[in-house]
């Protein structure tokens, strides 16, 4: 139930804070003077559209909270717990609105998205707005109220999904593999259409025998080939200093030469004895280089032949990677590898298609068992559902009312393959669309009919009725309040009103004003409810009858 609200700069609303109890709470006050706006912040605070037009003239943010009591609502807090939400017996809701129409939403103090709180405001309180007899020409909606009379939401038995979660599963498997079954098969398709081409395109890369490094090796042998005769002289020079062919002596036989030297010095001055090894490390050092120099320019090769290999295989590799748009060898194996999939690989594919056809009929059998119990269900439940309605109105002074309910085919779906039309007459002829065939009055009588028994149905703690009492008088309004005060006594009911006879049935009434552009409501005393209703009554100028009237309604 909800226990309190509290309100700060929304719209015409400065700042509002109200308890309220159990049972039925009455909700009057003058056209316009804000009873729509004060729904509307409960409506902001359960996750309702966020516009930063509803922040008041008061500052540059407005608040919203509300406070519930959730002992023993088992699924909400199931629901809490999944979003590591902290439990208890209270649920404390509070959201934030700036100027530029951003939003924050809190659950006993915890940031929760948008989504999360949504989904818990679902178990905690029903709004019928005004304009909501306009849902029963909703499909969907219709489908909904069967399904709850049918228990369609409801497990069978312990541990079981519920008909409806059943059929959404068996949907949501079937259009998975539908889903797949359409890649696959268009894959094929693409291969077979690019068949010949990408055989084309394989042949000339599988030909071209690629190997992962092999253009840069091919670059550097190609700098070598092209400068072969520089480099020939190059090294002819360094060996010819190192050991020269004319009669010079070769510079390791001139420090051969300075190591002895040096070594007879020593053994006057034991402090060059380093130098001597030093000696020795820079003439063994110089023959490994005068071998290696050597080494290198015999391999050496001054080859045209060659070079017109190298350059043409290079060629080739620069042709190819720009054919197919990459940068490097390794990118073009790995095109290869890719042609080869798609050409020689596509028995797995074929495969995966036999597979997930052999799946699809499983699939669509699964889903049409579920959707057979729904329908079974529905139809099952039909006449019941229309039975108890039926009964709400007669009560509802609608004695001659006709109500079926009529089930034909529609599309698949994940609610199975059904469609609800509700079918009325209120002088017991033909029925026909409910929608198309039934008054303002009627609408509001059948609405309340239906939200007494969903009430039932969906354990729903709270509810609020926005003037669904509208285009009703008389004794019939008088009836409609019974039938909403005896639902006030297992839940948690708000009726907002201008009837004098749903008013007197609350257990507490609030009056909501406005005063200077300002929206406030306040819990009325015993004589201030007296004039309320007698203001329901006779309007602006309040009788002594009509006083008299709304004590003998208060008694009743």
């Amino acid at each position: 139930m909800l226990r309190s609200l509290h309100v700060r700069n929304y719209v015409l609303i400065d700042s509002l804070e109200i308890d309220f109890p159990e049972g039925l709470v009455i909700i009057t006050g003058q056209t316009g003077a804000g009873k729509s706006i004060l729904l509307g912040a409960l409506g902001l605070a359960l996750g309702g559209k966020a516009d930063a037009s509803l922040v008041g003239a008061h500052g540059e943010t407005c608040v919203v909270e509300a406070e519930f009591s959730v002992d023993g609502n088992a699924t909400l807090q199931a629901l809490m717990a999944e979003n590591d939400l902290e439990e208890g017996d209270t649920l404390l809701i509070r959201r934030t609105l700036n100027r530029t129409g951003r939003s924050r939403s809190f659950v006993n103090d915890e940031p929760v998205s948008l989504p999360v709180l949504q989904a818990l405001s679902e178990h905690l309180i029903d709004i019928h707005s005004q304009h909501q007899t306009l849902r029963l020409g909703d499909p969907a909606f219709r489908m909904s109220l069967l399904d709850h009379y049918a228990g369609n939401h409801s497990p069978v038995i312990p541990g079981s999904t519920g008909n409806l979660d059943a059929c959404r599963k068996a949907w949501n498997d079937l259009q998975g593999i539908r889903k797949e079954l359409a890649e696959v098969t268009d894959r094929l398709r693409r291969i077979a259409a690019e068949k010949d081409y990408n055989e084309a395109l394989f042949a000339k890369l599988d030909a071209a025998k690629l190997r992962d490094g092999e253009l840069e090796e091919l670059e550097t042998e190609q700098k070598q080939l092209a400068h072969a005769e520089e480099l020939k002289e190059y090294l002819n020079n360094c060996e010819d200093i190192l050991a020269p062919a004319d009669d010079r002596a070769p510079l390791t036989a001139q420090l051969k030469e300075a190591e002895k030297q040096a070594a007879r010095a020593a053994r006057f001055i034991p402090a060059l004895e380093p130098l001597v090894q030093r000696l020795e490390s820079a003439r063994l050092e110089l023959e490994d280089i005068a071998e290696e120099l050597e080494t290198a320019n015999a391999r050496i090769d001054v080859s045209p032949d060659r070079l017109e290999q190298v350059e043409e295989r290079m060629s080739l590799l620069y042709d190819l990677m720009k054919k197919h748009g990459v940068q490097s060898v390794g990118e073009l194996i790995a095109e290869r590898d890719r042609l080869s999939e798609a050409l020689f690989d596509s028995t797995a594919l074929e495969e995966r298609r036999v597979d997930l056809e052999k799946r699809l009929a499983q699939a669509e059998k699964a889903y049409a068992a579920a959707a057979d119990v729904l329908h079974d269900a529905r139809e099952k439940a039909s006449e019941g559902f229309a039975n108890a309605i039926l009964a709400s109105l007669a009560f509802l002074e609608l004695d001659h009312a006709v109500f079926r309910v009529e089930l034909g085919a529609a599309p698949e779906g994940p609610s199975g393959r059904d469609a609800v039309r509700f079918l009325f007459s209120s002088t017991g002829k033909a029925p026909q669309d409910l929608s198309k065939v039934a008054s303002g009055g009627e609408l509001s009588r059948i609405m309340l009919s239906l939200k007494a028994m969903m009430a039932h149905f969906t354990a729903m703690p709270a509810l609020i009725f926005d003037e669904i009492d509208a285009g009703v008088s008389g004794s019939a309004a008088d009836r409609m309040g019974q039938m909403i005060c005896r639902m006030g006594e297992d839940m948690q009911v708000f009726a907002i009103t201008h009837l004098p006879q749903v008013a007197a049935k609350g257990d507490a009434h609030y009056l909501v004003t406005k005063e200077n552009d300002v929206t406030d409501i306040r819990l009325l005393t015993r004589e201030e409810r007296i004039r309320e209703i007698a203001r329901l009554l006779s309007g602006s100028v309040i009788t002594e009858a009509a006083v008299a009237n709304a004590r003998a309604l208060l008694a009743f």
